[in-house]
């Protein structure tokens, strides 16, 4: 009978630690700590190291993760945008990529993503990551890092309209 008491009280402990590591739900006080949380996994690219891979021609799919109106005021030449709050939905669809007359990634393919100043872009690197994507970096500082570093190097859509300045869109 002790033993099967003993027995018992290990196994319910076995079965709490099993519950207990399975949660991966964590609770974050505010956007910034979870940003932070999520940013160790994540790697970082420079407006500098950015700008040299695009004078070099390389092979990188650029994805400006803001909304379509951040986007149209001005982006980084040769970027997609696909909005952060679809970007899980849009970048696996054939469908989408045959729509924007481009290839579907591969999940090894080089994506750089950016917002407009890194927090979103990190949260979908991260997203990327989870969805398989082995070779994903986001941009330090984002739109206004390029902007400020690369004053002259922007596209825009001038049939779109812009975003009022003040207006509080996507914000970080």
């Amino acid at each position: 009978m002790k033993k099967y008491l003993i027995l018992s009280k290990i196994m319910l402990l076995i079965a709490l630690f099993t519950f207990a590591s399975c949660s991966n739900d964590k609770a974050y006080p505010d956007i910034s700590t979870m940003v932070d949380a999520v940013a160790g996994g994540t790697s970082p690219i420079s407006a500098g190291q950015l700008m040299q891979k695009i004078d070099s021609g390389e092979l990188i799919l650029l994805i400006d993760v803001r909304e379509p109106a951040e986007f149209n005021a001005g982006y980084i030449p040769g970027a997609l945008n696909i909005p952060r709050g679809v970007l899980e939905f849009k970048i696996g669809r054939d469908a989408f990529w045959e729509a924007a007359m481009l290839y579907k990634p591969f999940k090894e393919d080089e994506i750089i993503v950016y917002c407009k100043k890194g927090k979103r872009s990190i949260l979908a690197a991260e997203s990327l990551q989870r969805l398989g994507y082995t070779n994903v970096k986001y941009l330090i500082g984002g739109w206004k890092k390029w902007e400020l570093t690369y004053p002259s190097q922007y596209e825009k859509n001038l049939d779109q309209s812009a975003h009022e300045a003040d207006a509080d869109i996507g914000g970080c």
